[in-house]
């Protein structure tokens, strides 16, 4: 699979080939560890749509547990079909196709950088809900992650594997119980690729900054590579769209901690370790989050647990959800942070 710019087949092949073996189990424990991880996220339905009161259908199918490198394929396909109509779109404004031995080695390019970056962020991921823009939304569960982490943090491996479906569950949730949100997201995030890919005569002027640029792109709170590409008004969109990332997140996170004492006897003592645990990453970890912008995005993440407590203190678990009513009812970027502006605003 190609859009001409990106060979996603070969961003697929890098990313297996780059990314590094999962924890060390025999055959019979690896077979024994996918099948408690698919029970834990069966039985976290229940808890998470009645911790969050919303209403999901019945049928859901049921979670995919995957290794590293379907996790790589799985992403490298959903991006493709996310980016595909925005690459389409920025060649027909162009006024040409690429085509030729040069938009070939080109899409080689690029679709190994997307693979080397694919590789990195499968050790990093424990769960997700994949929109799958041309396909069909799954909830995935990365067994070797979770198996990783419950060992490196010493925490209880059924309370572990519980913890963490309550948070992905939410997120299966929060899709198929609000269904415009889906369509909503992946038109947010084509039109912002579209807008803010740059011109060809700008990349060599791009690149040039980012030499003069990269001591501050490193620094503490920066948002990236995305500061020196973008426009004030491409940020703004940007900002948009991880606010409501923030939401999600946050709100995982909040369900996750309030249906754990229920259900979860070591939540606390999970949550205290996994927070550590962020904040523990390695040197070159720290230093490629920053220079993606991922480092900042993590802290304003936080902010939308923040933002869904505080207004959940306001309102009401029910009033908190008159969040998923519209996008127009979607916390604006200053509201994560002031969540009395969004009730105010909201609620009057």
């Amino acid at each position: 699979m190609s859009t001409g710019y990106v060979d996603w087949n070969f961003a697929k092949t890098t990313g297996s080939t780059l990314v590094p073996p999962g924890p060390s189990v025999s055959a019979d424990e690896a077979a024994a560890e996918v099948a408690a991880i698919r029970a834990a996220a069966r039985r976290a339905h229940g808890p998470v749509a009645e911790t969050s009161r919303m209403q999901t259908p019945d049928d859901a199918p049921e979670a995919l547990v995957v290794d590293r490198p379907t996790w790589i394929a799985t992403n490298a396909d959903s991006m493709g079909a996310m980016l595909g109509p925005a690459f389409d779109e920025i060649v027909a404004k162009r006024g040409g196709t690429p085509n030729g031995l040069g938009a070939q080695i080109g899409g080689k390019v690029t679709g190994a950088e997307a693979g080397a970056l694919l590789a990195f962020m499968s050790t990093k991921v424990l769960g997700q809900y994949d929109l799958a823009p041309d396909g069909t939304p799954a909830l995935l569960l990365v067994a070797p992650n979770l198996l990783q982490v419950q060992r490196e943090l010493d925490v209880d491996p059924e309370d572990f594997r519980a913890w963490v479906c309550m948070h992905e569950e939410t997120h299966r949730v929060q899709f198929t119980a609000v269904p415009w949100l889906r369509e909503h997201m992946i038109r947010e995030a084509r039109a912002l690729a579209t807008d803010m890919a740059p011109d060809p005569e700008r990349v060599q002027e791009l690149t040039s900054r980012l030499r003069e640029k990269l001591p501050e792109l490193l620094r503490d709170g920066s948002g990236g590579i995305t500061d020196l590409v973008t426009t004030p008004e491409q940020r703004e969109k940007l900002a948009e769209l991880t606010a409501v990332m923030s939401l999600l997140e946050g709100h995982a996170d909040v369900v996750m901690d309030d249906v754990g004492p229920a259900h979860i006897s070591t939540v606390a003592e999970i949550r205290k370790k996994f927070t550590e645990r962020r904040k523990g990453v390695g040197a070159f970890d720290k230093i490629l989050r920053r220079l993606l912008g991922l480092e900042a995005k993590m802290r304003q993440y936080r902010d939308g647990a923040v933002f869904v407590r505080g207004v959940q203190d306001k309102v009401g678990v029910d009033g908190f959800n008159a969040v998923w009513t519209s996008p127009e009812t979607l916390p604006r970027p200053l509201e994560i942070t002031d969540p009395d502006a969004w009730v105010k605003r909201v609620h009057g």
